[in-house]
């Protein structure tokens, strides 16, 4: 096969993974942002303490995150075809990929945000914020530069998937690999599949560590977050000088 028989399936190809991956990156963030942050704030401790929901969810994360993705395709057929209207192509592919990613991002999300500082909850509880207030202006924000690194992750691991949904027709370049490269014998064509999804994953990993790094030099947060940090660290300070902190406080709590 020619360079110029290649080219149009290449270029139809690499747009239909990003097309799939796309979308179902999108998707996973939406469903799994909340269902991570509702992991940690049901949890021992956690602002929403509910340790049966806690395991319940927990249970339903796990179940999903082990079942391979092959097989989950093939159990959602049919649910696929209610949504979609089809079991095939790029479209069909999106639902799959998208369920499997969804809890996958969650225990991300969950990890990123048990590691921000408890001390900044407690301050913005203490200065009567709720949880709602909570997750917005300390949680999200403190653990963005995590989240980031989550969702490069969890588009890294798409773009295995689509390549996996390509083996059941839902196209793009797992489809040409297994189509042209492996069924014709085109090795030359499987080689250069190979070679794109290495510098899109490449390019990919690239563009998020630059982001996260950026976020995490600039401190990771925004809004309240950084006066609680001052706040925190001049207690101590304003209590041996024998004055108050009313006035940081007074600031935290318009951000709030």
């Amino acid at each position: 096969m020619t360079w110029s028989e290649m080219q149009p399936l290449l270029s139809q190809a690499c747009w239909d993974t990003l097309y799939m991956v796309g979308w179902s990156t999108l998707i996973a963030v939406v469903g799994g942002l909340p269902l991570g942050i509702l992991l940690v704030l049901t949890d021992r401790g956690g602002l929403l303490q509910n340790v049966a929901a806690n395991k319940v969810i927990g249970q339903v994360v796990n179940i999903a995150r082990s079942m391979p993705f092959i097989i989950l395709m093939v159990a959602l057929m049919n649910f696929t075809r209610t949504i979609t209207g089809t079991t095939i192509g790029r479209e069909a592919a999106i639902v799959p990929l998208a369920i499997g990613a969804i809890p996958f991002f969650a225990r991300l999300v969950e990890t990123a945000v048990r590691e921000v500082d408890g001390g900044l909850v407690e301050a913005v509880q203490s200065m009567g914020g709720n949880t709602w207030t909570v997750v917005r202006r300390v949680l999200v924000p403190e653990s963005l530069p995590s989240l980031i690194s989550s969702a490069t992750t969890t588009v890294v691991a798409l773009i295995g998937y689509s390549a996996m949904a390509g083996t059941v027709g839902a196209g793009g370049l797992g489809d040409i690999a297994i189509r042209y490269g492996y069924q014709r014998f085109e090795t030359g064509l499987m080689w250069i599949t190979v070679a794109i999804l290495a510098v899109v994953i490449s390019v990919i990993q690239f563009a998020g560590d630059y982001a996260a790094r950026g976020l995490h030099r600039r401190g990771g947060h925004s809004g309240a977050a950084p006066r609680l940090r001052l706040l925190k660290a001049g207690a101590p300070a304003t209590a041996e000088a024998g004055t108050t902190a009313e006035p940081a406080t007074a600031d935290v709590g318009k951000a709030l």
